[in-house]
C-alpha cells in the first residue's frame, strides 16, 4: 500500500510512477479528493470536540463560582454541548465512511517502480542483464519438448489427471515424483545453507493474508477459494511467510530475516487459456520452493541482488542455461517496486522462459501487513522491506532438465547434483 503522506506530498511524482505501469489506468485525484473531505471532517470534528471539552470546563467552573445549576446560563451551556454532541455523531460515521473508501482506493494501487526501474509498456522491454551456461546448452538435434519425452519414460501422467481434476494438472509416476521430490530437498538444502530458515506454512490462507500481499482484492480471480470458509488455496508461499510477522513488531537486531519455504501452489491462471496448454509450464498445482525476506530499508537494495544470486545458484549447480532481465515498469507484478526474472533455456522451443521472479516490494507489503521494526534507542517504528523470489519453481525446473539433459537414446541424464537425491544416474 502507498502510504498516504506520499500522495499528498508529491501527487505528481506519484501519478508519474503510477502512468509508467500503464499510462491512464491509475488516477490518484479521486483519492486525493476524498482525503480533503476527510481532513475537513477531522478538522470540524477536532474543533467541535475542543469547544465541547471547554463548555464541560467552563460549566464546572461558573458552578464552583456560584451560578445555579438549574439556571438559565448553565441550561444555555448544556443545550450547547449537547447540540455539540449530536454534530460529533452525526460526523464520525461520515469520518469513517471517508476513511474505509480512501482505504479501498490505495488498496487498488500498485507499488511505484523504482526509480532505476526502466520505463517499458511490457515484457517485450524487459532489459537483459546477463546469460549464464551458453556452454551447457544441449548440442544434439531433434530434443522432444518435455510433456513428450515424460509421457515416453513414463514419468508424467497428463491424461489421466484430466480424469481424477481436469485439464492443467499433472501426475508424476514413479522416477518423475522421485525427480521432484530430489528437486524439492536439493532446493531447500541449498538454500538453508546459504542462511534462510526453512518454514512449512500452512497453504489455506485468510482473506488478511491475501490482501497483505497484494493478491487481494484486484486478483481474487487467480486464487481458488473455499466456498464454506474464509479460507483460499495458497498461490504461492510467499502469502502465508510474509503474514507470519503481520501486525508485529521486529527488533532491528534481528533484521534481517530470511525464511525459505517448500509447498504446493494453487493459481486459476485466469486470462491465460491458450497459453502453454500442454506440459508444466502453466498448471493449476505446482510446487515451489520460495525464498523470502524481512529487511532493513537501508539494506533492501543490496538484500534484492544477493536474493537473486541464491535463486541463480540452484540454477548453476543443476547445469541449467539461462538469462536474467530486469522487468521494465510495464511488466512489473503488482506489489513490485523492482524486479528481476530468471529465464531457462528450454531446447525444443529454442527460447528461455521464466523459472523465477524475485522482487523487491520495499515497504508495500509490510504498509499493507502492518510489519513494523524498532531500532533500540529510537522513538517510533518503521515498515520493514520484504522481498521475495522463486528458489525454484518445480515442474518448470523439471521440464528444463527433461529437456536441456534429454540423451539421443531416449534416456534423460540426470544433475550431478541430484544424483545422491535420485540413487540413479538417468531416467
Amino acid at each position: 500500500m502507498l502510504d498516504i503522506k506520499l500522495l499528498r506530498e508529491n501527487p505528481t511524482l506519484v501519478q508519474e510512477r503510477l502512468d509508467a505501469r500503464k499510462a491512464g489506468e491509475y488516477d490518484i485525484q479521486p483519492i486525493l479528493d476524498l482525503d480533503i473531505q476527510q481532513r475537513t471532517l477531522e478538522g470540524d470534528r477536532s474543533q467541535l470536540q475542543a469547544r465541547s471539552n471547554e463548555i464541560g470546563k467552563l460549566i464546572g467552573q461558573k458552578i464552583k463560582g456560584g451560578a445555579d445549576p438549574k439556571g438559565e446560563e448553565i441550561a444555555t451551556l448544556k443545550a450547547e454541548g449537547n447540540e455539540i454532541k449530536q454534530k460529533l455523531a452525526d460526523l464520525e460515521p461520515q469520518e469513517k465512511e471517508l476513511k474505509a473508501q480512501i482505504y479501498n482506493l490505495l488498496l487498488a494501487l500498485p507499488n511505484l517502480p523504482d526509480q532505476s526501474t526502466s520505463v517499458g509498456t511490457n515484457e517485450t522491454e524487459n532489459v537483459e542483464v546477463r546469460r549464464w551456461g551458453e556452454e551447457h546448452k544441449p548440442t544434439n538435434e531433434n530434443i522432444l519438448p518435455h510433456w513428450e519425452i515424460g509421457e515416453q519414460l513414463g514419468i508424467l501422467e497428463f491424461a489421466r489427471s484430466v480424469k481424477v481434476a481436469q485439464s492443467r494438472f499433472v501426475s508424476l509416476v514413479g522416477a518423475g515424483a522421485a525427480l521432484e521430490r530430489a528437486l524439492i530437498n536439493f532446493m531447500l538444502d541449498q538454500q538453508i545453507a546459504a542462511g534462510y530458515v526453512e518454514v512449512m506454512p500452512p497453504v489455506l490462507i485468510n482473506s488478511d493474508s491475501l490482501t497483505g500481499t497484494g493478491q487481494l482484492p484486484k486478483f481474487a480471480e487467480e486464487s481458488f477459494r473455499c466456498a464454506d470458509d474464509d479460507l483460499w488455496l495458497t498461490p504461492t508461499a510467499e502469502v502465508p511467510v510474509t503474514n507470519l510477522y503481520r501486525d508485529e513488531i521486529l527488533e532491528a537486531e534481528n533484521l534481517p530475516i530470511y525464511h525459505c519455504a517448500y509447498t504446493p501452489c494453487f493459481r486459476r491462471e485466469a486470462g491465460s487459456y491458450g497459453k502453454d496448454t500442454r506440459g508444466l509450464i502453466r498448471l493449476h498445482q505446482f510446487n515451489k520452493v520460495e525464498l523470502v525476506k524481512f529487511v532493513h530499508p537501508e539494506t533492501s537494495a543490496a538484500e534484492h541482488e544477493k536474493l537473486v544470486a541464491n535463486a541463480e545458484a540452484i540454477l548453476q549447480a543443476l547445469k541449467l542455461p539461462y538469462r536474467v532481465l530486469e522487468l521494465c515498469s510495464g511488466d512489473l507484478g503488482f506489489s513490485a517496486g523492482k524486479c528481476y526474472d530468471l529465464e531457462v533455456w528450454l531446447p525444443s522451443a529454442d527460447t528461455y522462459r521464466e523459472i523465477s521472479s524475485c522482487s523487491n516490494f520495499y515497504d508495500f507489503q509490510a504498509r499493507r501487513a502492518g510489519i513494523r521494526f524498532k531500532e533500540a534507542g529510537k522513538k517510533g517504528t518503521q515498515f520493514v522491506h520484504t522481498l521475495n523470489g522463486s528458489g525454484l519453481a518445480i515442474g518448470r525446473t523439471m521440464a528444463a532438465i527433461l529437456e536441456n539433459y534429454q540423451q539421443p537414446n531416449g534416456t534423460v541424464a540426470v544433475p550431478e547434483v541430484l544424483r545422491p537425491y535420485l540413487k540413479r544416474d538417468f531416467l
